[in-house]
């Protein structure tokens, strides 16, 4: 006889391959049910961004087969709750998890990658945020084809309160909504950091499993407004392949990890990193050099989340307001699922890490 005993022993030897403990204590199994031969169940993912979970799937049926009854009928749906680092007092009130998209240069592809995440985590049915925390050059509200519009307010116990605009089901704040669009931002540090804060704090988010903070180049005011203001979960670092652009992304990651500062680096990012004609679907032109960001990676003993080849369409696609992965007919879409994939396999594994005692992730 098939009992709900019997089925949570035989899923208790599956592991989940990031957190290296199994379903069971974790707290990833729900609502058990059994009527004779069938078996139902839930999976409870710690990110609908999950790139295990069709092995997770399997390894569960296996265990059932294996350990139960092989003549079962077996049943499981797949759901997802994102994770947050649990016992953070500081976290921003209804938003998971912050992670900042940073670079050490400009011109690497910093703000297209962070509009191609954002939309590829929404994808999965996350709830998504994305603040362009790039005060003096603010190009968000360009790529997501919002140039012309300006923020509402909502009024809140005598306070006033941003509303986030939306589009491709991601939440979007940017300095230039509150900005004509030829007006140049002068501003110095002190005002620029008041201002993030003002778009953390004074900004109707609601509840948001990810946001994605948009930091300008380099490192300024700004890096450590945030870092020292706001619960981040991690940073994620872009660079092209080429020498110029590691040295900087190298002082980048060097910031995130200082003693001063001390927030984990999620991964690095390759941009650029090859060229394929149309005409030559099987050649891989290195234009900028091969494999820098993935070395920088291992010399750093932190992720690679992957790479973004060169391709015509996601330059386009970032002016005309459309990005890239919106289109399914090209090939780079899976590229940036991908990376976003792999982004949200690392926030849950560092949540999983923050929470020492690792049970029940999915509460």
């Amino acid at each position: 006889m098939i009992t709900k005993e019997k089925v949570l022993e035989a899923l208790s030897y599956v592991d989940d391959p990031d957190l290296k403990k199994d379903l069971v204590t974790l707290g990833m199994i729900q609502d058990v049910a059994i009527d004779g031969k069938s078996v139902s169940f839930t999976v409870v993912l710690t990110t609908p961004a999950c790139p295990l979970k069709a092995e997770i799937e399997r390894a569960c049926r296996n265990a059932i087969i294996h350990y139960v009854d092989k003549d079962a009928d077996i049943q499981i749906k797949m759901d997802a709750k994102v994770t947050q680092a649990k016992n953070r007092s500081d976290t921003v009130s209804g938003i998971k998890n912050i992670i900042a998209i940073s670079s050490g240069k400009g011109g690497v592809g910093k703000s297209t990658l962070a509009a191609n995440l954002a939309i590829a985590l929404a994808q999965t049915g996350a709830k998504v945020g994305l603040l362009d925390a790039d005060i003096f050059g603010p190009s968000i509200p360009i790529m997501f084809g919002l140039e012309n519009n300006k923020l509402f307010v909502e009024e809140k116990e005598g306070k006033s309160f941003m509303v986030p605009a939306e589009q491709y089901q991601v939440k979007l704040l940017s300095i230039g909504f509150l900005i004509e669009d030829h007006q140049a931002v002068v501003w110095r540090g002190p005002m620029a950091s008041k201002a993030l804060k003002q778009m953390f704090e004074e900004t109707v988010w609601g509840e948001l499993d990810y946001l994605l903070v948009d930091l300008p180049p380099g490192t300024s005011d700004i890096h450590l407004t945030l870092a020292s203001a706001f619960p981040l979960n991690g940073a994620v670092v872009v660079s092209t392949p080429q020498k110029v652009a590691l040295a900087d992304a190298r002082k980048g990651i060097n910031m995130f990890t200082s003693e001063s500062i001390k927030i984990p680096v999620l991964g690095i990012i390759e941009n650029m990193s090859y060229f394929t004609p149309d005409e030559l679907p099987d050649k891989k032109y290195y234009l900028f050099g091969r494999d820098g960001a993935r070395d920088l990676a291992q010399e750093k003993n932190i992720p690679f989340l992957g790479e973004i080849p060169i391709v015509q369409q996601i330059r386009e696609g970032g002016d005309y307001g459309r990005p890239a992965i919106l289109n399914s007919e090209l090939p780079v879409m899976d590229a940036f699922k991908t990376v976003a994939n792999n982004l949200a396999q690392q926030i849950a594994i560092k949540n999983a890490t923050f929470n020492k005692d690792l049970k029940s992730v999915v509460e």
